[in-house]
């Protein structure tokens, strides 16, 4: 049989999922009259439709290999999309449309999960830049995520100080704690360096959570002022609106520098260092430099994000700030692509929407949420947007011509 391979290989797959969800899909418990019923369509539906799929994915699979395509036929659609000048700004005018008057229409918590996906775009882009470009494995990047919202709450608790005046106080103070994590790491890299920064993050987090004189210990902060307006008093509404346009402003400014430092020389300092260390320093390229600017601009970017997260639900404790952030962070970096800033923002968009939209399947909502991640790592292993690296073709003059 021409495809026998492929549907023992999806027979198999489908074999293992029954076996995983077994327990989720078909065992329901009923406290109430103390039996258990057995739902086995459930597992059937799921043994189907995993077979029919996986055998779909094999056939197309092996047809590819018969006639292979262009390389461009097989990047993605949205991938082609942004690739194609003529298509590409009208649909950033559609986004800019959409974002203009999506507070308008919307209501207030869709507003705040939005206001939420935009603060995680710029936790994003920051760590894309000690993971993405500098290939520095941070596990701790909720450490300064947390130093740019306690800045903020207890600068303001203790000595009044305002929002605008601690949104590049809690920036430079997370660039700070950067600079010190960097330095004893230096001669660190892959699982080592992850395993530094990780401890880094739990420190801080305990300290917070113990310290009670300092960060009011697991009670945490309340009334964290929202941002002003110039003296202007602000309802709840127009607050959350007002927020949301800031984080645009600050979003946007957050892309323009960081596609400005991508092009620039350290950023292609950076990529050298990603790829490989020895060869970069070789090549007289500072690496103490280049890792200690990786890890100062990287927190300055999750120390604003604090700040801004600390103004937005006026009130932060500990548990806010714990590995789970560091782990989201890091696969909205992973699944948009590793150095992709256009990657980034629609990973985060994807990884804080989804779950909250999803909530209408109920208990099957996380399941579906992690079987779409799944589905994308399978497909799309190096990212939803995979940055083209540059190149260059030697065009000779006239003189080097007729000689």
């Amino acid at each position: 049989m021409k495809y026998a391979p492929e549907l023992k290989r999806s027979a198999t797959i489908a074999l293992w999922l029954i076996l995983l969800t077994f327990p989720i899909m078909v065992i329901q418990v009923n406290t109430i009259e103390n039996i258990v019923v057995w739902r086995w369509m459930n597992i059937a539906g799921v043994g189907t439709v995993a077979f029919v799929l996986s055998f779909l994915w094999q056939i197309y699979q092996h047809r590819k290999t018969e006639s292979p395509l262009p390389v461009s036929a097989h990047l993605p659609a949205f991938q082609r999309l942004l690739a194609d000048p003529k298509l590409y700004r009208p649909m950033l005018i559609f986004i800019a449309a959409f974002a203009l008057v999506f507070p308008f229409t919307a209501s207030h918590y869709q507003i705040n999960i939005m206001s939420t996906a935009l603060i995680y775009i710029m936790l994003g882009l920051g760590l894309n830049i000690e993971v993405g470009l500098a290939g520095l494995l941070d596990l701790g990047y909720v450490a300064f995520y947390a130093v740019g919202a306690y800045s903020y709450a207890l600068l303001n608790y203790h000595f009044g100080l305002g929002f605008w005046t601690l949104l590049p106080a809690g920036a430079l103070l997370a660039a700070f704690f950067g600079i010190l994590v960097g330095f004893p790491v230096l001669r660190l890299r892959g699982d080592y360096l992850a395993i530094v920064t990780l401890a880094f993050a739990e420190i801080l987090r305990l300290v917070l959570e113990n310290w009670n004189a300092l960060s009011f210990g697991p009670s945490g902060i309340s009334n964290i002022p929202r941002p002003g307006l110039f003296g202007i008093e602000l309802t709840l509404e127009q607050s959350a609106v007002y927020m949301y346009f800031l984080l645009i402003a600050l979003c946007l400014l957050t892309i323009f520098v960081i596609y400005r430092l991508q092009h620039s020389r350290i950023g292609r300092a950076w990529v050298a260092l990603r790829e490989d260390e020895l060869a970069c320093q070789a090549m007289g390229i500072d690496k103490t430099r280049a890792k200690l600017t990786a890890f100062a601009l990287g927190a300055t970017w999750a120390g604003m994000a604090g700040v801004l997260f600390a103004a937005k639900t006026t009130f932060i404790n500990p548990a806010s700030f714990t590995f789970m952030e560091s782990a989201m962070i890091l696969a909205i970096v992973v699944l948009g692509g590793m150095g992709s800033i256009v990657g980034v923002i629609i990973a985060a968009l994807a990884i804080i929407l989804l779950p909250e939209y999803l909530r209408v399947l109920g208990d099957y909502r996380m399941l579906l949420f992690g079987a779409a991640l799944i589905g994308m790592m399978v497909f799309r292993p190096r990212g939803l947007i995979t940055p083209s690296s540059r190149t260059y073709v030697f065009q000779p003059s006239e003189h080097q011509e007729r000689t």
